[in-house]
């Protein structure tokens, strides 16, 4: 391989970038929009739960409940009603998700000591949402029954009642449980593997289309030196678009970088030329830029949505996709980002999956190179 010519490739499909605005705009543009829309519109925080109550024991103890519920930052209270068929038509048109009926006796039933039921009515469309949510209403419903509880043994005895055991909570990396964090370092991960395959997909089969490879071929450039010319120009701009999207999850989305810099920005170089040789040899398969961009939509945006464990846990999902799953790259390096945004680990942990980036890489680069070859052939 000539460095020059190699040099001079670089060179030619970097001014083609520049001189074209629809791939420059598509090359810097389009992954920062894609970064804050997503960022911005994709939550899997569950608050502010849409809630209606039916208090059916007009009491103060009743409305000190209500009142817990009213201060929580997971329900909203939408509405008070006054009986089973104005929770019904909530829920049916979607303007509530729960419904909270407080019974009768609630009150003496807690006074007493024994079981103060309350009835939750839930929409289950979405049945993750609503688990959770039901979660939240139990937890608060056991809080409240437990401090009036005590509360009623120190009056009556003088002494405080409390739990068997003492269970404290402690969270780490992501102390205060923002979905925000965990979503944004994914996020980075697909956008590069999704604007790098795509970028470069197009590159050779542009040549085809255009009548230009004909004239390239005909100059003493070889293919792999058009293989590293041609990746090299993007390279540069996926780098930007790398940075630029680590710069907007720190500072816009406010996303704790705890790990190392130098190794976060090492490893997104080893799997952004990884994502670019893929585009490359899409590129060099297909000499039709409708087909390069149809497969590489396929090949490239779908596994990184939807297989890399980016929103969908793989541990749930059926044998033969988490199987499938081993051979996405972004699904490591989404372990990588992740782990050194939120974590903090290095190079000791995640050295098996910066290898494995780096085997993906060589082997595509490979294969591309060997395709062009084929073609010129």
């Amino acid at each position: 391989m000539n460095f020059r010519r190699t040099r001079a490739m670089f060179r030619k499909e970097f001014l083609h970038i520049i001189r074209d605005p629809r791939s420059l705009i598509a090359a810097l543009a389009q992954p920062l929009m894609m970064l804050l829309l997503f960022g911005y519109a994709l939550s899997l925080d569950v608050d502010r739960i849409p809630t209606v109550i039916y208090d059916l024991d007009q009491t103060s103890v009743s409305q000190a409940l209500i009142k817990d519920f009213r201060g929580s930052r997971y329900f909203d209270i939408v509405g008070d009603v006054h009986g089973y068929r104005p929770i019904e038509q909530d829920i049916d048109t979607s303007k509530a998700l729960l419904g909270v009926v407080i019974p009768e006796n609630y009150s003496r039933d807690l006074a007493l000591g024994k079981n103060a039921d309350v009835q939750f009515l839930l929409d289950g469309s979405d049945s993750n949402t609503a688990s959770i949510a039901m979660g939240y209403a139990e937890g608060m419903i056991q809080a409240y029954a437990q401090r009036r509880r005590a509360d009623a043994e120190m009056t009556r005895t003088g002494s405080v009642l409390r739990p068997p055991i003492d269970a404290r909570v402690r969270v780490w990396y992501n102390t205060d449980l923002v979905s925000r964090n965990f979503i944004v370092p994914g996020l980075i991960a697909v956008i590069l593997m999704i604007i790098a395959a795509m970028l470069t997909s197009l590159t050779v089969a542009r040549e085809w289309e255009n009548g230009t490879m004909e004239q390239l071929l005909s100059t003493p450039v070889r293919p792999v030196e058009i293989a590293v010319g041609k990746l090299g120009a993007y390279f540069v701009l996926g780098v930007i678009d790398m940075v630029m999207s680590i710069f907007v999850g720190m500072v816009i989305f406010d996303v704790p970088l705890k790990g190392s810099p130098v190794l976060l920005f090492v490893s997104s170089c080893i799997f952004l030329f990884g994502a670019l040789a893929w585009g490359i040899l899409i590129s060099a398969m297909n000499r039709n830029q409708l087909a390069a961009y149809q497969l590489c939509t396929l090949t490239s945006f779908l596994p990184a949505f939807l297989l890399s464990g980016f929103i969908y846990s793989l541990q749930n999902m059926p044998l033969v996709i988490q199987f499938l799953a081993l051979f996405v790259p972004a699904r490591y390096f989404i372990d990588i980002v992740k782990g050194i945004f939120l974590k903090g680990i290095g190079l000791e942990i995640l050295w098996f999956d910066v290898l494995l980036l780096m085997a993906y890489g060589v082997a595509m680069f490979y294969l591309a190179a060997k395709k062009l070859r084929q073609k010129v052939a």
